[in-house]
């Protein structure tokens, strides 16, 4: 299925407007709205360093919990501004779970093509950061949380810019949340599993190598047991890395702390 999609309708200048510009102490961020090729529209947030180039670059990709107030492209805005200001160039960008009531809107008729969609536009994101004035595209790193480790690894298995990846919190199966509702019995269900088993993320995690990835879970983690973690991590290649932390699915400071270390040592901020 993925296959059928390594090539894609690329980014262009037009595609992308400027909202709005402002300066800080030591970057500057960029209030974008990005056209997706399928007629709608996602937000985005650029933060540029202020000292000069070749900038590292890191691709923020969300989580999905409508009852969080970060459960949109908010989420990583805080570690954003600390990379753009060790020297990396970094994109926050609205998702298809962006929407608090994404899940209840979608039936299971939905998510493959939404999938398809939403790999499409990470590429389209992809090509906007590295197409960035002294960017550095040999180091760029992906972090997706949830949903956004997800489809982030579909959209790195096509695409090989990323050169790290973080993946927190993520199943290794699509069915494993999507089935959560609408819900499927028997037969149903059955063809579903097998619909959407093309696309299933622990499918595709061994096609981002030799990529390094740093999996952050937790072990009180209700939408991904240890099980679940620890057959996604055993499905990944070399070099890999898997920590564990006393959390739930939103993980913890401490892995906040582990993963910005992980991304400063590895972009060489």
């Amino acid at each position: 299925m993925l296959s059928r999609m390594k090539d894609y309708p690329r980014l262009k200048p037009s595609d992308v407007r400027l909202l709005g510009e402002k300066a800080e102490s030591g970057y500057s961020k960029n209030l974008l709205v990005f056209q997706s090729p399928v007629g709608y529209r996602r937000m985005g947030e650029l933060f540029v360093p202020e000292k000069s180039g070749p900038h590292p670059l890191i691709l923020f990709l969300h989580w999905y919990e409508p009852e969080a107030q970060d459960s949109n492209r908010s989420q990583f805005v805080e570690e954003a501004i600390e990379m753009a200001k060790a020297g990396a160039i970094c994109l926050t960008v609205e998702t298809l779970w962006s929407d608090p009531d994404f899940f209840l809107k979608r039936t299971q008729s939905d998510d493959m093509q939404n999938s398809m969609e939403e790999v499409i536009n990470e590429r389209r994101f992809m090509d906007f950061l590295t197409s960035q004035p002294n960017a550095d595209p040999s180091r760029f790193a992906l972090v997706g949380h949830d949903f956004g480790g997800m489809y982030g690894i579909l959209a790195g298995s096509l695409d090989k810019r990323p050169s790290h990846y973080v993946i927190m919190a993520a199943t290794p199966r699509f069915p494993d949340w999507y089935l959560y509702m609408p819900k499927l019995e028997g037969v149903a269900r059955e063809t579903y599993l097998t619909e959407m088993s093309p696309i299933d993320p622990i499918n595709h995690i061994a096609d981002l190598a030799p990529s390094p990835i740093l999996f952050q879970f937790g072990d009180d983690d209700f939408h991904v047991p240890l099980g679940r973690a620890d057959e996604f991590f055993s499905a990944a290649k070399e070099p890999k890395e898997m920590r564990i932390y006393q959390a739930g699915h939103g993980l913890n400071e401490e892995s906040t702390t582990d993963r910005r270390i992980w991304l400063r040592i590895k972009l060489a901020l």
